[in-house]
C-alpha cells in the first residue's frame, strides 16, 4: 500500500471514530424500561478494534515519514516544515489583514488610523512564502504516492 493510501485510511478511521463516539454517548443512557437503540457493548467492541487498526496505521505511517528521504530531507521533516511555514503564512495574512484594514474618518476630529508596516511589500512576501509552500506540499504529495508503507 503505497503511503497516500495509507492516510487516506487513516482520515476514514478518525471520521468512524468520531461517528462513533456520537453513537455510544447517544446510547449511554436510557428511561428506565427502555432499550438503547444499539447494544452499547457492540459499539466498545467496534471501538476497540478501530482504535486498534488506528494506531497500528498510525506508527507505520510515522515510521515510513521518518525513513523515507528525498535528498537530505525526511517526510518527517517536510511534513514539519510544512505545518510550521503555515502558522507563520496564516499569521502573517492575518496580521496584514488588520494593517491594511484603515478606519475611515469622518470629520477632521477623528482620531486617524494608519499602518505600522509597509503592507505592499510584506504582501509580497507572503505571496513568496505561499508558493514556497505550495512547492513543499506538492513535493510531500509526490512523495506520498510514491513510497510503499512500511510494516512495523
Amino acid at each position: 500500500m503505497k503511503l497516500a493510501e495509507a492516510l487516506i485510511n487513516r482520515a476514514d478511521l478518525q471520521r468512524r471514530l468520531n461517528l462513533l463516539k456520537t453513537r455510544l454517548n447517544n446510547n449511554a443512557r436510557v428511561q428506565e424500561g427502555e432499550s438503547p437503540a444499539e447494544d452499547p457493548m457492540l459499539l466498545l467492541s467496534e471501538l476497540m478494534e478501530l482504535t486498534e487498526q488506528l494506531e497500528d496505521l498510525v506508527t507505520r505511517i510515522n515510521l515510513t515519514n521518518s525513513q523515507t528521504l528525498d535528498g537530505d530531507d525526511t517526510l518527517t521533516g517536510l511534513l514539519a516544515q510544512r505545518d510550521i511555514r503555515g502558522q507563520e503564512l496564516q499569521t502573517l495574512n492575518d496580521f496584514l489583514d488588520n494593517a491594511s484594514d484603515l478606519t475611515q474618518r469622518y470629520s477632521k476630529s477623528e482620531i486617524k488610523v494608519g499602518s505600522t508596516v509597509d503592507v505592499a511589500e510584506l504582501r509580497k512576501q507572503t505571496n513568496a512564502l505561499s508558493a514556497e509552500l505550495r512547492a513543499l506540499d506538492i513535493r510531500i504529495q509526490s512523495l506520498n504516492w510514491a513510497t510503499e508503507l512500511l510494516d512495523k
